[in-house]
C-alpha cells in the first residue's frame, strides 16, 4: 500500500536526519521526499511518499510522532488531502513534431518554458495520475532529461 505521509516539524538542525533515519533503520524506501519550510519560518512540512502494510506504517507514524522536534504527523487516506507535484521536463522537440508537443503541453495545461532549436523545457504541476500520464506522452517524442519535486500535499478541511 502506499502512503503519503505529511510531517510538520521545527525547522532546526538535524531535523531531517532523525526523521528520515527512522525509515531506513526499519529498512522502508521512501519513494518521494519534499521538505520546505511553511507560512511559520521556524517549521517545516516534510511530505514522505513510501510503500508498506497499513500496520508497519502506523507503527512508523507513532515513532515519528515521538521524535524531538517533531509537532505533528498524519498518514493521509484517499480523499483526505490536496496534493501536487512540479516537473520539468525537456524533449526532443524537432521542426516536424515541434506543434504536436505543443498541443499535448496545452491540453494538460502545462508551460514551455525554454525554446532550443532542438528541444523544449516543460513545467507541468498536478496530481500523479496527470503527471505521469504526461511524461508517458513525451516520451514519445524523446525524453532528454527530467526533474520532479516529489509530492507536496496538504490535508482537506
Amino acid at each position: 500500500m502506499r502512503h503519503t505521509i505529511s510531517v510538520l516539524l521545527q525547522n532546526k538542525f538535524g531535523a531531517l536526519t532523525r526523521v528520515a533515519g527512522l525509515f531506513s533503520g526499519r529498512g522502508y524506501n521512501i519513494d518521494s521526499l519534499n521538505v520546505a519550510p511553511t507560512h511559520k519560518p521556524d517549521v517545516s512540512r516534510m511530505t514522505i511518499v513510501t510503500r508498506g502494510e497499513d500496520a508497519t506504517v502506523e507503527q512508523i507514524v507513532k515513532q515519528l510522532n515521538k521524535l524531538v522536534d517533531v509537532i505533528e504527523v498524519q498518514d493521509f487516506r484517499d480523499h483526505e488531502y490536496v496534493d501536487r507535484e512540479l516537473v520539468l521536463v525537456r524533449v526532443r522537440a524537432q521542426a516536424k513534431s515541434r506543434s504536436e508537443v505543443m498541443q499535448i503541453t496545452d491540453i494538460f495545461r502545462a508551460k514551455i518554458v525554454d525554446v532550443q532549436p532542438e528541444s523544449m523545457t516543460i513545467e507541468i504541476t498536478g496530481d500523479e495520475g496527470k503527471v505521469e500520464k504526461f511524461i508517458e506522452l513525451m516520451t514519445h517524442f524523446g525524453v532528454l532529461e527530467l526533474s520532479r519535486t516529489g509530492k507536496v500535499a496538504l490535508p482537506r478541511q
